[in-house]
């Protein structure tokens, strides 16, 4: 019998080795990306003090858009992008969480910069 092979286990295994490289510093956070079917996350973490600086995500109660979708991940990008101009960051380093830059999660990088993120 024929196996399928288990995506999210090769996913995280991918994200694993990106971790390994990426580390983010209270000057240049991190921007972590978690997509599911239904809805896109985003967080801007700071590794070395294990710290979540800003987060935004497509399940908020006033979100309004389906986070299933790019006009989705665009807005939760520019969400993220405002928080994290309240907080003083500009820069951060871009963690795609293992997932293929395409899609939702080049959607959510661009609303990004286009919301004044630098990376």
């Amino acid at each position: 019998m024929v196996s399928k092979p288990n995506s999210n286990k090769a996913r995280l295994k991918r994200h694993l080795r990106v971790r390994s490289k990426i580390c983010g510093t209270a000057q240049r956070p991190r921007l972590d990306v978690f997509r599911s079917n239904s809805n896109i996350y985003a967080q801007i973490i700071d590794d070395v003090n294990g710290v979540t600086l800003a987060a935004a995500a497509s399940n908020e109660k006033d979100f309004g858009i389906s986070g299933g979708n790019k006009e989705g991940a665009r807005k939760v990008g520019q969400l993220i992008a405002e928080r994290a101009a309240k907080k003083g960051i500009t820069e951060v380093v871009f963690d795609r969480g293992g997932y293929v830059y395409h899609g939702r999660v080049m959607e959510l990088a661009e609303g990004a910069r286009e919301g004044g993120l630098k990376f």
